[in-house]
């Protein structure tokens, strides 16, 4: 068997094939580092965990272990023993943990083999994944291995965009990624692969470098629902060390190799028909609903009427938290220090070297709305929305009587396009491409609801268009369940990249 095959192949037959002696750890470790030298234009690795070192672990490791030395990767905002952890940033450019991530230790005890840390938008500020301290990482639909154009490609999205090309291109059978306003699900929809936002606590934070505290959430990448389902079922449950998880235990997700949906409410967002989202991804949409109504589903419009006010709420309580968790990177205790004067001098200039212009901005956007004079006037004004956002979610998914309510899932799109081309991105400014992307996704976040993004179809410029499917809080078995129908119904192909 090729490379390619085994490599693309789904990690639980992977796995059974592993258990059969089918392959060795060792050869599948060897096979994996030779797909990371293969993609290495595309960007997607920070760092690379050495050869020997995994080697080493694959020998040691007992084949009974869930995970049976079965290669993965983290995005380089989660901390790793060992293991320099950078957030894509200047500031944290010579950082190296002495602890790793919670869900980074539960899968290596587990037995996965970490192959390395990926690329992101420094300090996962953004949607392209271009914004990092070793460049941008670069999407491997309509990527030309053989004779790469420097300037004609695709952006990855962000900003856990190495994730999801290590993923498409079978560099790791699955990955870490953060989303903080869809993080995970948009770079899985330009990429192609699952990308799953779990609900807000049900995995632990502890060891992920904090952007948001109230909205971050480690999330899943794979190729494939079954796929993410193991995963999560590993890394779901409380964790004594983060107090914002779940108290207690995370009930197992089993779904079946062809579930039915006879029984699902499918709610479809009208406000989320808007005027610039693609007519192609318009279509899909359409074509998912009648697939679910076509085989017993009940869908049903339903009303989520403060999403018109969403992004720019995200907005300003993102950059809130960012300028308040940002602070701690002084040059004093943490972060680059710079060679200075007196001590504000210094201060100012660390920062000012550490972090780049996307960074700054949102620091400086943030400083500015939680003055003493600002403060009610945007900071409490936009928790006082999302609260209205967060009830307008609450009230769809109570089994009540309303008109707007007893929905099961919501199925939206993820984004208002497939994948732009880097040159037309790059000439936009960090925050508008926050807005334009991010607009349907960071919803999720502040009602603290579990999304997945799931591959559908191509575009007619052959790239993948995803959908997006919410449903309420801790009821992943649902969305998943939903997930794996879609899937199913889709049979979105993922391709065999030349290399």
């Amino acid at each position: 068997m090729s490379s390619t095959d085994i490599l693309m192949k789904p990690l639980v037959s992977v796995l059974q094939m592993l258990r059969n002696r089918v392959i060795s750890t060792e050869e599948l470790l060897h096979r994996t580092y030779t797909r990371i030298n293969e993609t290495k234009s595309l960007n997607a690795f920070v760092s690379v965990v050495e050869k020997n070192d995994n080697l080493e672990f694959c020998i040691k490791d007992d084949r009974s272990s869930i995970l049976k030395g079965i290669p993965f990767a983290v995005k380089d905002n989660f901390s790793t023993r060992n293991i320099s952890t950078t957030c894509a940033s200047n500031m944290l450019r010579n950082y190296v943990p002495t602890y790793s991530a919670t869900v980074v230790k539960k899968l290596t005890d587990a037995g996965g083999t970490l192959m390395g840390k990926t690329n992101l938008d420094e300090f996962a500020m953004g949607v392209g994944t271009v914004d990092s301290i070793i460049g941008p990482t670069r999407n491997p639909w309509q990527y030309d291995f053989q004779h790469p154009n420097p300037d004609d490609w695709y952006i990855a999205g962000g900003s856990s965009g190495g994730s999801a090309v290590a993923v498409a291109t079978g560099a790791s059978y699955f990955a870490l990624g953060s989303d903080t306003g869809g993080s995970v699900r948009l770079p899985a929809s330009f990429c192609g692969v699952v990308g799953l936002k779990p609900t807000y606590g049900s995995l632990s934070r502890h060891g992920l470098i904090s952007l948001v505290n109230s909205m971050d959430v480690p999330g899943i990448l794979a190729r494939c629902v079954d796929d993410v389902v193991f995963i999560y079922n590993i890394l779901s449950g409380n964790d004594p060390r983060d107090s914002t998880t779940v108290q207690g235990k995370v009930e197992k997700v089993v779904i079946e190799e062809n579930p039915s949906v006879k029984d699902l409410v499918v709610g479809i967002p009208k406000q989320y028909h808007g005027p610039d989202v693609s007519p192609e991804i318009i279509d899909c949409w359409k074509w998912a609903a009648d697939i679910f109504s076509n085989n017993g589903a009940k869908v049903v419009e339903v009303s989520l009427p403060h999403t018109q006010y969403s992004i720019v709420c995200y907005h300003v309580l993102c950059c809130g938290e960012v300028a308040s968790n940002m602070a701690r990177y002084d040059g004093l205790q943490y972060g680059h220090r710079s060679d200075g004067g007196f001590t504000e001098e210094m201060y100012a200039k660390s920062r000012n070297e550490g972090f780049n212009e996307s960074v700054r901005g949102r620091i400086t956007a943030g400083n500015y709305f939680l003055l003493r004079r600002n403060y009610r006037k945007y900071y409490e004004k936009a928790q006082k929305v999302r609260r209205l956002i967060q009830t307008d979610i609450k009230k769809v998914f109570d089994k009540g009587s309303g008109k707007n309510s007893g929905v099961d899932v919501l199925l939206a799109p993820v984004t208002v396009s497939t994948a732009p081309q880097y040159k037309t991105f790059a000439q936009k400014t960090n925050s508008y491409r926050t807005v334009e992307h991010d607009i349907y996704t960071q919803s999720a976040n502040m009602a603290g609801v579990p999304a997945i993004s799931v591959p559908v179809r191509l575009s007619q410029a052959k790239l993948p268009i995803s959908l997006q499917l919410l449903a309420s809080n801790f009821n992943e078995g649902t969305l998943l369940r939903a997930a794996k129908f879609l899937e199913n119904a889709s049979s979105f192909q993922h391709p065999k990249f030349d290399f």
